[in-house]
């Protein structure tokens, strides 16, 4: 994944779960989605067409329409104030797909974290889906803290040791990465589960990666 993408994708999850928490307006959060969706989708379309017919290169390259085309839904329904469900149903897929380029990760990229980190992106939308596809709104704070604390060790520490030099992919190193992103999940259950006001969801708010 284009590193300079995935740090911004850290920004624009990071608010999208403030969004699904009610701590930011919808309206609000639709400015950086939409950035942030179209940087990636010009970003992939920019490495295809410099790929010159490299199948590894547009393989790298593809995943980002996933996101990108997720951010700019999520800008253009929040502020159309469109209902939520397209937006779910669309994240299933994304979810599929994430679980398909994490298998890829492990075994034809050799990259056990970032296999790690596409299963945790394929919870989230999976969680994206429950909440926003099928309504089920007593899950839309789990969602939003899971969304917070996912963020930052998801994509842009990530983005950061790459884009310096620092990122070595290593089996002990996705292993930290899932106890980590397991304790942040556990966190995030407990911070939900603590409280009893019920939040709406939004008519097009959506979080995601």
């Amino acid at each position: 994944m284009n590193n300079v993408g995935l740090l911004y994708v850290g920004a624009v999850l990071l608010l999208n779960g403030l969004m699904l928490l009610g701590r930011v307006p919808a309206r609000s959060a639709a400015a950086l989605n939409l950035f942030v969706g179209a940087l990636q989708c010009v970003t992939p379309t920019v490495l295809i067409i410099q790929a010159g017919g490299d199948q590894d290169a547009i393989l790298g390259a593809s995943g980002l329409y996933l996101f990108g085309f997720t951010y700019l839904y999520v800008g253009v329904a929040n502020l159309a104030n469109l209902e939520p469900a397209g937006i779910g149903w669309f994240s299933l897929f994304v979810a599929g797909a994430a679980l398909v380029y994490s298998g890829l990760s492990f075994w034809r990229d050799h990259d056990p974290v970032f296999g790690v980190i596409w299963l945790a992106w394929a919870l989230l939308w999976a969680l994206f889906f429950v909440v926003l596809g099928l309504g089920a709104e007593r899950l839309t704070r789990f969602t939003g803290w899971l969304t917070v604390f996912f963020s930052q060790p998801t994509c842009t520490i990530p983005a950061f040791l790459a884009l310096t030099g620092g990122y070595r992919p290593s089996a002990g190193l996705a292993w930290l990465t899932a106890a980590l992103l397991a304790a942040l999940l556990v966190a995030a259950a407990l911070l939900a589960g603590r409280g009893t006001e019920s939040r709406s969801v939004p008519a097009a708010t959506a979080a995601a990666a």
